[in-house]
């Protein structure tokens, strides 16, 4: 049985206990692509009074796992990276938006930009994802 990847995403979601605590929601998922968003509450906040880093990069994160599985064939991150240009604050919403660049049968290359509210951006992440032989959702 083939599984669109919006059902795919889906099933992710209903299972991915740290992106329902982020609050990310998803707004549009195609193969190969995802695109989320969350709003950034008080206790994301460092010691410096702005968003902690690892918040950008788990909604990049969510985002990249989103894309790079949503063919119901498990991915896993092999390598990524971020680039920090803004700093969040809170209140913020932040939109997540990841396209493949790669759609390898080993690999995958993806590059995912965050939005803020004011459509300026705020983190680069890229990733690069391992292909399994395994799906993701079985029935």
């Amino acid at each position: 049985m083939s599984h669109t990847p919006q059902a795919v995403v889906s099933h992710m979601m209903q299972h991915d206990l740290f992106s329902q605590w982020l609050g990310i929601e998803v707004l549009d998922v195609k193969e190969g692509y995802s695109k989320i968003r969350m709003i950034i509450r008080e206790e994301m906040i460092n010691g410096f009074g702005i968003v902690h880093g690892g918040i950008a990069f788990s909604l990049s994160d969510s985002a990249f796992a989103f894309a790079c599985n949503n063919r119901n064939v498990l991915s896993v991150a092999l390598d990524t990276s971020i680039n920090f240009t803004k700093p969040v604050h809170v209140g913020d919403i932040l939109t997540a938006e990841a396209k493949e660049l790669h759609n390898g049968k080993s690999t995958g290359l993806y590059h995912i930009t965050v939005l803020n509210q004011h459509d300026h951006i705020v983190a680069l992440f890229k990733g690069t994802c391992f292909r399994t032989n395994k799906k993701l959702v079985d029935k």
